[in-house]
């Protein structure tokens, strides 16, 4: 009886999902419209910080329980899924354009983030320390690196001033355009938290490991908020809304949902990742950063690229783990 009541609210969760999902881009989009600003903008800010909230539970949730390997996993296999699985399905739903500051600027700091990360959690790698440590010194390195990000973000918005003749009409008045974005984050949110409740009720009931879970309904799960606002701003065609989205989150993902715990708990040890989740974190920065600047444009192509490397990996990932 107990696991018919979770296959309900699993798919419960799904239709919040996907309804919160079409009310966030649709709100958001207007929002922008609304006060002369880029819909890049508003998906590097609203969305992505709203869209990030499950992360962020998940951290202070695993630190509390003291599990600092999920707490550092779940940041670095959430950003390789928002750049390999996210944007591999938006640009086969429909290709993306890539804006020249998105390109010259965004994505590059994205990739710097990232290869930041790795340099400050690598300790017994490149200074011959004994255990690998995210220590409150790390933590406050990545906090200025969002201070760098925020800067970035208001100069973005002063610019957007100067080109206010540019932005379109918008679609709702401002008061609902915010109640629309306001339900919207409510739904993906309190969606994506009883579709993975559910689906590990489900996998531990079938007799599924927690390792698998945490490989796969986690870290897929709490990246459903980005995932289904991903395949809307798609569908939609709101490539800057899409590309927005996905940096903005990455970033938010390192630099607060990582570093704000660790700043309470003093330092954390994560051990039990491996090489090739490192490796694919930086990589998968690299690669978008090439797709996005060859003819500023993100193809179908690019997206099959996208989902075939992703599936090797996640297959790798699923082999080790029952091996």
């Amino acid at each position: 009886m107990e696991i018919i009541l979770q296959i309900l609210l699993l798919i419960i969760g799904f239709i919040f999902l996907i309804k919160g999902a079409d009310w966030l881009v649709d709100g958001a989009s207007s929002v922008a419209s609304n006060f002369k600003i880029s819909k890049l903008l508003i998906g590097l800010t609203i969305v992505a910080f709203g869209t990030g909230a499950p992360e962020l539970a998940v951290s202070f949730s695993s630190l509390i329980n003291g599990n600092t390997d999920i707490l550092v996993g779940n940041v670095i296999g959430s950003n390789i899924i928002n750049v390999l699985l996210l944007i591999g399905v938006a640009a086969v739903i429909h290709p993306i354009k890539v804006k020249k500051d998105t390109v010259s600027k965004e994505l590059p700091l994205l990739l710097l983030i990232s290869t930041a990360l790795i340099v400050l959690i690598l300790d017994v790698t490149l200074s011959d320390a004994i255990i690998n440590t995210f220590s409150r010194a790390d933590a406050i390195i990545c906090l200025l690196f969002f201070g760098i990000f925020l800067y970035y973000l208001i100069s973005l918005a002063r610019k957007n001033k100067k080109e206010a003749k540019k932005v379109d009409k918008p679609k709702y008045k401002l008061g609902k355009s915010f109640l629309l974005v306001i339900l919207g984050l409510a739904g993906v949110v309190g969606g994506s938290e009883l579709v993975v409740n559910s689906a590990s009720f489900i996998a531990s009931s079938i007799g599924i490991s927690e390792r698998i879970i945490s490989l796969t309904v986690i870290a897929l799960g709490t990246s459903l908020p980005e995932l289904v606002t991903t395949v809307s701003a798609a569908k939609k065609g709101e490539s800057d809304l899409l590309i927005g989205n996905i940096v903005g989150s990455n970033i938010f993902n390192i630099c607060i949902v990582l570093a704000l715990p660790v700043i309470f708990a003093g330092s954390i040890t994560p051990n039990n990742f491996q090489t090739i989740d490192l490796v694919m974190l930086v990589f998968s920065s690299i690669l978008v950063c090439l797709l996005a600047r060859r003819g500023h444009r993100i193809t179908r192509f690019d997206g099959i690229l996208m989902l075939t490397i992703f599936a090797g990996y996640y297959g790798f990932l699923i082999y080790g783990a029952f091996a």
